[in-house]
């Protein structure tokens, strides 16, 4: 198997992995992934995708994520790796579009409009 490259995004995040054979090793920016995603939370988001296939352990992740939050990160590269779990097995593809793994959420941050102190918010009103 050769080195699979895939993309995933969240919010205004993107990541781009390089997922090849190997003993379980992720790696996010050139860092382990405990010390770039320091909560325990954000590290079983990207994980998500290996266990529910029965995959961890099996492939080494490399992850270049930039953009966004530390969230919209963790959950770019669940997609990516996502993607890439498709591309090695396409049996696990309905495993992993059923808990919605492969969809890209499109929930953004709505744009600041004029003369509102926030996208919608509008200035205190004043009678007198």
């Amino acid at each position: 198997m050769d080195v699979i490259n895939t993309i995933g995004r969240r919010k205004t995040s993107v990541a781009r992995i390089y997922l090849a054979p190997g003993k379980g090793e992720i790696t996010v920016n050139k860092k382990a992934i405990e010390t770039y995603f320091p909560f325990d939370l954000h590290q079983i988001v990207v994980k998500q995708p290996l266990t529910l296939v029965g995959e961890e352990g099996n492939f080494d992740i490399q992850i270049n994520v930039d953009g966004g939050g530390i969230k919209g990160q963790a959950e770019a590269a669940r997609m990516a790796i996502a993607r890439a779990l498709c591309e090695v097995n396409e049996e696990h593809r309905g495993a992993l579009k059923k808990e919605g793994f492969l969809t890209r959420d499109p929930r953004m941050v709505e744009r600041k409009k004029p003369g509102r102190r926030k996208a919608r918010r509008r200035f205190q009103f004043s009678k007198r």
